[in-house]
């Protein structure tokens, strides 16, 4: 939530976020919020899987990767080379089926 709650304060004008009691407000607003929609959605934790499927492993796995093999280009050595392209390929596999197992339970109870 740290980040959506920096996010919203960077928006507000500059006396009210620098307020000690908006920070505090802000913070509780957005965990009252989720909360609520936790408990109106029937498969809130289901849609969080997916999304911490999908969006979590290719920010944490995918990604970095990625970005490493890009950056080195021609100065990579042929095992880092080989070690990054694994990670990534490991990185899609677990995406991939993480997807799909979030996707057909979401399915199955919808």
């Amino acid at each position: 939530m740290n980040p959506l709650a920096r996010s919203i304060e960077e928006v507000l004008p500059v006396g009210v976020s620098s307020s000690f009691w908006c920070f505090i407000l802000l913070r509780a607003a957005l965990v009252i919020s989720t909360v609520c929609i936790a408990f109106l959605l029937p498969f809130f934790g289901l849609v969080m899987a997916l999304i911490g499927s999908l969006l979590s492993v290719l920010v944490a796995i995918i990604m970095p990767a990625l970005c490493f093999l890009r950056i080195v280009k021609k100065e990579a050595t042929k095992t880092q080379i080989i070690l990054s392209t694994a990670i990534a390929g490991l990185g899609i596999i677990s995406a991939v089926l993480g997807t799909y197992s979030s996707l057909s339970k979401i399915a199955k109870n919808y």
